[in-house]
């Protein structure tokens, strides 16, 4: 099995982005939503884009954000990838992406097989389907350590690509990709010294624990 894809969200500092490239990560991910503790300003998304570009794909994570916000975002930080986290229908996810012309992931809150077949919907609006642990109502929609039970997405044959997320951490990371056969795996309080402090280490330890998966 190739080795899955390496996703470490929540990126909001100089360090932490030169680390995730360091361990040689794929994609780094910028949040931009008010309540989370990894929300990014116009201004740091701008520097953080800057340092990222042509060294690491960035992706920008949204719940249910209007068009100028999601522009505003991709403009500042010169985005390759929109991430709805948020209740955004499948027509809302094929608008974005036909207005803004960079490939869209869809995060879907697991906690049944009910919430896997909810993916199928958004087979042709959304690139890639991101499959996350469902959190407690009003708390925030990711980035919680919170794990759902893997076996429902193993070797999940949809229509759409699709990713690994939810309470991942070096130490379990390996065990979801050989159950699960995940394309790609994504991490943000799983390296994480404490809610948006990202721990350099656990960064790299996360990486190696993928790539030797």
């Amino acid at each position: 099995m190739p080795t899955p894809a390496i996703k470490i969200c929540g990126i909001s500092t100089p360090e932490a982005l030169e680390a995730t490239i360091r361990a040689r990560a794929d994609y780094a991910g910028f949040v931009f939503f008010a309540r989370s503790p990894r929300n990014v300003s116009p201004t740091q998304a701008a520097d953080l884009g800057a340092r990222a570009q042509g060294r690491i794909r960035r992706v920008g994570l949204f719940v249910d954000a209007d068009d100028s916000t999601i522009a505003e975002a991709v403009d500042a930080a010169g985005l390759d990838v929109l991430q709805l986290h948020g209740r955004e229908t499948p027509e809302r996810a094929a608008q974005l992406r036909s207005r803004f012309g960079i490939p869209v992931w869809k995060a879907m809150a697991i906690a049944s097989i009910g919430d896997v077949a909810r993916a199928h919907a958004y087979a042709g609006a959304a690139d890639l389907m991101l499959f996350d642990a469902k959190t407690p109502t009003g708390a925030l929609p990711g980035g919680m350590g919170l794990s759902f039970d893997w076996s429902l997405v193993a070797h999940w044959n949809g229509p759409l690509k699709w990713g690994l997320a939810g309470g991942l951490t070096a130490g379990n990371v390996g065990h979801a990709i050989a159950l699960t056969g995940a394309p790609l795996v994504d991490t943000s309080s799983g390296v994480e010294s404490a809610p948006g402090m990202k721990d350099l280490d656990r960064i790299a330890a996360f990486c190696t624990a993928v790539r030797a998966a």
